[in-house]
């Protein structure tokens, strides 16, 4: 084996304690619907973008998708710079306070751990080049129900042991302006959403309620989704032909309490929806503690495109 070679083996990352959720992504996995596979991806896709873009990396580089963090720690094998966006988790390196939004220096022996939830829920730690994970079906990410993807090729999550390595050798040291960065979601944030073609089948006195008082993001919520609680919205329909789903679709089933699908959602489903959140709202939904109240804001398609525009132009 060469010495370029060697070098390249002996750089890694050990897991020494696995978190709650700790998942490799990418942007997901795109064209696979009709066989029943879901998107799975970054769930807050602007983090994600914004830990990639600390280092140089291209947008779709696999990264680590950190939920809770929960003692996830790991302790470095060799010097390398890193890049953390998203949620505060309370990262510490080596005992000292480690804000998100930078990319910061690992060496040798150093602990890198994430705590516990400050402000958001999802923190995104990016690599040199991106991750090595096998692809499959054109994406590295991680869906566990599926069982495709990350270190091991079965969509779990990080565990004790696991050792990550990466693509790449000394990246750009980029930074973020403060008024440019990931903006955490505070309690009463809204999240536009383009309605759908059933909005007419729920009553006047249900959609009033949907549009002018805030929901509750409950504590069942996870990659497949999240439940908002609040009064019941009632309709003329109890079920529809099933029919494809995109990211943000919010459904209402027969409790009439609305569940908006995300990154790791079915392919079809057959209840009634409101419509579907923008890739916008979807991101800051995905950050959002239990408990956390959001108003659902109707905006128009094209401006909902405009603003999904104007959001990748930012990294141009």
């Amino acid at each position: 084996m060469s010495p370029a070679a060697n070098n390249e083996a002996s750089k890694g990352l050990v897991v020494k304690q696995a978190g709650p959720l700790a998942l490799i992504q990418d942007a997901g996995r795109f064209g696979v619907g009709h066989f029943g596979v879901t998107q799975g991806g970054a769930a807050d896709w602007i983090a994600f973008r914004w830990a990639n873009w600390l280092l140089g990396n291209a947008p779709n580089s696999a990264a680590l998708e950190i939920v809770m963090g929960g003692g996830l720690s790991f302790e470095s094998e060799s010097e390398v710079r890193l890049a953390l966006a998203g949620a505060d988790l309370d990262a510490q390196l080596d005992g000292k306070p480690l804000a998100p939004n930078v990319s910061f220096k690992l060496l040798p022996g150093q602990r890198l751990v994430f705590r516990q939830p400050r402000q958001g829920l999802r923190a995104y730690l990016a690599f040199p080049g991106g991750l090595n994970a096998p692809e499959v079906l054109g994406s590295r990410a991680c869906t566990a129900r599926e069982q495709l993807g990350g270190l091991h090729e079965d969509g779990k999550p990080l565990k004790a042991g696991d050792r990550l390595t990466w693509k790449g050798a000394a990246p750009a040291v980029c930074r973020i302006a403060e008024v440019q960065g990931p903006q955490m979601p505070v309690s009463g944030c809204r999240l536009p959403i383009v309605l759908g073609s059933q909005i007419a089948a729920f009553s006047g006195r249900s959609l009033f309620q949907a549009f002018n008082q805030p929901w509750s993001v409950d504590n069942r919520a996870d990659r497949m989704g999240v439940r908002l609680t609040g009064p019941a919205l009632l309709g003329s329909l109890t079920g529809i032909i099933s029919e494809g789903i995109p990211l943000g679709a919010v459904q209402i089933p027969p409790d009439g309490q609305p569940i908006v699908l995300m990154n790791d959602r079915q392919t079809i489903g057959g209840y009634p929806r409101l419509g579907a959140l923008t890739p916008i709202a979807c991101a800051t939904l995905a950050q959002c503690l239990p408990g956390t109240q959001v108003w659902l804001t109707p905006v128009s398609a094209s401006q909902a495109q405009d603003d999904y525009r104007q959001q990748l132009m930012v990294w141009r």
